[in-house]
């Protein structure tokens, strides 16, 4: 019999067993939330549907501090005039919640290293895919070094792009001077990883080595 939810028919239900479940059942947890949030935990993810962080490393309620968009990016610091979510996000994690440790959490089969890769939205108008051509330029010196030594198609030189693209992020993060600072300090730790999609293992990436493996 065919699914006759419609989605917000879904959004419902999930609210429902939510507060049957994981409210009801938690509620000290969350009366002690309500008195604010200590994460030690920041990730910076996708906002791909398949990659949820909150599944991924089963999360209570109030445990991570998410930042999710297109690719896990994170832009340079940079203070020129515009609308920096990331790095407001980043500002509050570090500097108000006193985040311990910085996640950068790429994923396989990620569309947007892929438009990144083979630059299929090159020249397009925001609002038709310019937006997404735009952001995913902070990946073009990555691209180009992935594209010399890979090509642009197929799934070798995607994978990649995807693992380069945490590499990317990382690099950045450690423009922002508080990071730089806390880091220094052995206040903060920054790490790289990957999700691969086809079978659910978690890769963490080895900054020295400068590879990924599966996660023990």
């Amino acid at each position: 019999m065919p699914d006759r939810l419609t989605p917000l028919d879904r959004l419902l239900a999930g609210y429902h067993r939510f507060r049957a479940h994981g409210w009801t059942e938690n509620r000290e947890r969350w009366a002690a939330l309500r008195e604010g949030q200590e994460p030690e935990i920041m990730v910076i993810a996708c906002s791909d549907s398949r990659v949820d962080p909150a599944t991924i490393f089963d999360f209570a309620p109030g445990e991570a501090f998410i930042v999710r968009n297109v690719a896990a990016m994170v832009p340079p610091f940079e203070t020129t005039p515009g609308l920096h979510g990331v790095s407001a996000a980043l500002e509050f994690a570090v500097q108000v919640l006193k985040v311990k440790e910085i996640v950068v959490l790429g994923h396989g089969m990620c569309g947007g290293c892929k438009a990144a890769l083979t630059q299929e939205l090159h020249g397009a108008e925001p609002g038709e895919g310019g937006f997404i051509a735009n952001w995913i330029k902070l990946l073009d010196d990555a691209r180009d070094h992935v594209a010399a030594e890979y090509g642009t198609h197929g799934r070798t030189a995607e994978r990649a792009m995807e693992h380069a693209g945490v590499r990317v992020s990382l690099a950045n993060l450690r423009t922002f001077p508080c990071i730089r600072r806390e880091e220094r300090a052995g206040a903060l730790s920054l790490r790289g990883a990957f999700f691969a999609v086809s079978d659910g293992v978690l890769h963490l990436l080895d900054e020295a080595a400068g590879n990924f493996s599966p996660a023990e």
